[in-house]
């Protein structure tokens, strides 16, 4: 099963690639994750996919975490501004856009987020999340603690 797997000619549910990643010692992440990736913790990964074209499951990214992750949908309206104060060494934060555009600024530093994609960083600096589209910025916020 693992060679029809690995060739692509297996379409395996995500069940049993955890036992597969269980009984190989291995965390889920590694076993999908392309072997030369450059940051670790961006996985990005078509993890499943349906018999109906469009249907999958992508994999994103990881975080450890040593208490919790917290997921928040946000809607910021054209203008609005959000301001955050640092937060604890170690947490972090994962953003995914799925409507307009969220400008995140790191600081100094702009981060444009377009609708579908993705972005994660340390949350313990100064930041702030923007629209300055002209329709709301939809977007999923994960804070790993």
């Amino acid at each position: 099963m693992l060679v029809a797997i690995e060739a692509g000619e297996k379409n395996v549910s995500l069940t049993t690639l955890d036992r597969v990643a269980e009984a190989l010692d291995v965390a889920f992440s590694d076993l999908i994750q392309a072997h030369d990736a450059r940051d670790p913790s961006r996985i990005n990964e078509v993890a499943w996919a349906g018999t109906i074209p469009g249907s999958r499951a992508v994999l994103l990214s990881k975080a450890t975490a040593s208490r919790e992750v917290e997921q928040w949908e946000w809607c910021l309206q054209p203008g609005e501004v959000y301001p955050s104060q640092p937060d604890a060494d170690g947490w972090s934060e994962q953003i995914y856009v799925f409507e307009g555009c969220l400008t995140l600024m790191l600081g100094d530093q702009a981060q444009h987020i377009n609708k579908g994609e993705f972005f994660m960083f340390a949350s313990n600096q100064p930041h702030a999340y923007r629209n300055e589209g002209d329709v709301a910025a939809r977007f999923v916020r994960n804070v790993v603690i």
